[in-house]
């Protein structure tokens, strides 16, 4: 399958992404605008535009609606804060829905504040994050749990985000991650792909995404290599990101290289990996055969890091791409 042809079957293709949806909020600041504050004594950073997107698991639902997917249902946890409020209107900004976003009372909305200046363009200040340091209440991931069969009926795909950097704070709960594997062994042929910065030998049943490094640590856990890896979780496939050089690419075929594309000027590879999990998973649920899908996901990761900061790929762009692979 060609990427014109998955472009063409993506539009009705419905995709339901899982996990940690936060907010990331681009302050522009002017350094001209610098002071000190006269209560405090302390320097004053003058900001002076702000723009909210979803990011994280966000980051993968701007991608499929940026290429034609839809519809697109986030399934996370917000709080009831100000920063939740800015999600959901960020979502829906990108007609992404949010049915599924757990409004949980005295929970922090996962957000990034990134500061760039608006002389040079560039993050140049320390980024402040709000996170949650306590594990996700038991009332939040019962609700999660208990949406998750019927939410998962209705999509042709799912993508699992597990981005919490500790066991602590993250949607992702190992109770929703046996649910997900139940789940995927109810429907055999519905993608389900995974991609898990901490714990991705931890999920069973379903497509793995991670990269190198977070294979390689994997693989410490688990005492083995790729296939072994393979084996410990039941993963169907087992596609080991490694940025210029290509996806390992692990499955009952045994090991197969696919080249990544030539890419003249890297800009930004932040979110290159939700890139490319949104194009895989998007492709594969159009029917894409697995090295087709990993080609696709190639393209879209190969535009978006061509962008500052979290970048998305139109069909016309992946396209192009395409004509140059």
């Amino acid at each position: 399958m060609t990427a014109a042809e998955i472009l063409a079957r993506v539009p009705g293709v419905a995709v339901l992404v899982v996990g940690d949806v936060c907010l990331d909020r681009w302050c522009t600041y002017d350094p001209a605008q610098a002071d000190v504050s006269r209560e405090t004594g302390l320097p004053r950073i003058g900001v002076v535009a702000t723009e909210a997107t979803p990011g994280a698991a966000g980051t993968v639902c701007n991608n499929l609606r940026a290429m034609g997917v839809g519809p697109v249902a986030a399934m996370s946890v917000a709080g009831g804060d100000g920063f939740g409020f800015e999600l959901r209107q960020a979502l829906d900004a990108r007609q992404v829905s949010h049915e599924h976003v757990i409004e949980q009372p005295g929970w922090t909305t996962f957000t990034y504040t990134k500061l760039l200046n608006c002389v040079t363009g560039s993050e140049d200040l320390p980024r402040v994050d709000f996170i949650n340091t306590r594990p996700l209440p038991a009332e939040a991931q019962r609700a999660l749990i208990d949406r998750l069969p019927g939410a998962v009926e209705a999509a042709g795909a799912v993508l699992v985000s597990d981005q919490a950097e500790t066991d602590e704070g993250g949607v992702v709960t190992a109770a929703v991650r046996d649910t997900l594997a139940d789940l995927a062994l109810a429907y055999p042929g519905k993608p389900f792909v995974v991609d898990s910065r901490r714990r991705i030998e931890h999920f069973r049943h379903m497509i793995l995404k991670p990269n190198r490094d977070e294979a390689d640590t994997a693989c410490l856990r688990v005492g083995g290599g790729y296939r072994e890896l393979r084996q410990h979780t039941r993963a169907p496939l087992l596609a080991v990101t490694r940025g210029a050089d290509g996806v390992l690419l692990i499955d009952e075929r045994g090991e197969r290289l696919i080249p990544a594309p030539a890419v003249a000027a890297v800009v930004d590879i932040c979110g290159a990996g939700d890139s490319f999990a949104a194009g895989m998973g998007a492709a594969l649920a159009a029917g894409a055969t697995p090295d087709e899908a990993v080609r696709f996901g190639h393209l879209v990761a190969s535009v978006t890091i061509t962008k500052k900061g979290t970048g998305v790929a139109t069909p016309e762009e992946i396209l192009h791409a395409d004509a140059r692979y």
